[in-house]
């Protein structure tokens, strides 16, 4: 696994530079991994790379430089494969078995014409923190560089088979997102600023997988206190024009 290069995508020179300099520049087998959700009603999608030249998917991630903080190097990996910044990554899981290694990508790296050493560095053991975000997929164009063929967005539940352990980090991932989906923050960036009760429950089903008793939403949603009714209506659909909400501003805002 190549990172990306500061904030930019790679390139082969880079990739090259990577494996000769790279131990000077990034901590050794410390890598972060981030799990990114799409929602763009009524979808739920996860941001996917293919590996060139292989059947090889996997979630966007890289290395951590030596003077980055954790979350520092997930927001770079973000904002390298989306071009949004955010705050709103949040750990998941830390991955740290003995034999974890990247020994397998040696062949890969062949396939480019990239000669590595047998004991190159990043070869060697490596810890993984795993992190999710949540974002709107309508609003991002996803982006390749040298290392890839494809970067885009798939539906979670009809997506190719992950390599290395990005299925249990995906699955991890979302029920971790499912156990904060009530937090605010998980609307704020994802809903208009006045929302229909029916455009949260759409978000809420995406997430959760499975449809929801209106009635039964809407009370828990009113009696959690977190939300607002407004005096406006939706206006111009084919049915009776429901009510618009907002977020309470007088609420802390719990992050997802």
């Amino acid at each position: 696994m190549a990172p990306p290069h500061g904030n930019r995508l790679l390139s082969r020179k880079d990739i090259e530079q990577f494996f000769e300099r790279g131990v000077h520049t990034h901590l050794p087998g410390l890598c972060v991994i981030c799990a990114v959700f799409g929602f763009h009603d009524p979808n739920l999608s996860l941001l996917l790379a293919k590996w060139k030249g292989v059947n090889l998917w996997s979630l966007p991630g890289g290395y951590v430089l030596r003077r980055e903080s954790l979350d520092a190097a997930a927001r770079r990996v973000l904002y390298v494969h989306t071009g949004i910044r955010t705050d709103h990554l949040k750990q998941f899981r830390t991955f740290g078995g003995p034999n974890r290694t990247g020994a397998k990508l040696r062949s890969f790296y062949a396939k480019l014409g990239i000669r590595v050493p047998a004991d190159a560095w990043p070869f060697r053991r490596i810890v993984t923190v795993g992190y999710y975000a949540f974002v709107d997929s309508g609003k991002i164009r996803a982006r390749t560089d040298y290392m890839l063929d494809v970067c885009g967005w798939y539906p979670v539940n009809g997506r190719p088979r992950l390599s290395f352990n990005h299925e249990q980090a995906t699955r991890l991932a979302l029920e971790a997102l499912r156990g904060r989906l009530d937090a605010p923050a998980a609307g704020v960036s994802l809903l208009p600023k006045r929302f229909t009760m029916p455009e949260l429950q759409h978000l809420h089903e995406a997430v959760l997988g499975t449809r929801l008793d209106r009635r039964n939403f809407q009370k828990r949603m009113l009696e959690g206190g977190r939300l607002e009714r407004l005096a406006e209506r939706r206006q111009g659909g084919a049915h009776r024009a429901p009510y618009l909400y907002r977020f309470r501003s007088d609420r802390p805002q719990d992050d997802f």
